[in-house]
């Protein structure tokens, strides 16, 4: 069964305990072993969850619980999963960055 989330910017812990059907709890021990999901704190110290971290925690519970994953297991499984996405991001970073260094020893050149 897929699970709908709801257009919103953001999430309470409540909310996103209702949509994943798993306790409050379970969704903070999460955020300490997953450090992809990280909620924006309010003045009150509550937590807000984004869409992608209500995904991510989704994808998450699928691992534990239905493909039986353990938490190490799941940390590599997410891992693989976005190996590819990543790396990608990385290489057109590391590229974009060179390109902005080439700029400016260009531009030194020019100022010396």
């Amino acid at each position: 069964m897929e699970t709908i989330i709801p257009e919103k910017a953001y999430f309470r812990i409540g909310e996103v305990s209702k949509i994943l059907d798993v306790e409050p709890y379970v969704i903070r021990y999460w955020e300490t072993e997953f450090k992809t999901i990280s909620p924006v704190r309010t003045k009150t110290a509550q937590r807000l969850y984004k869409k992608r971290d209500v995904q991510e925690l989704l994808t998450i519970k699928d691992l534990l619980y239905s493909q039986r994953f353990t938490i190490d297991g799941a940390k590599k499984q997410l891992y693989k999963m976005r190996g590819n996405s990543e790396s990608e991001t990385n290489n057109s970073g590391k590229q974009t960055l060179n390109k902005i260094k080439q700029e400016l020893q260009r531009i030194r050149a020019m100022i010396s």
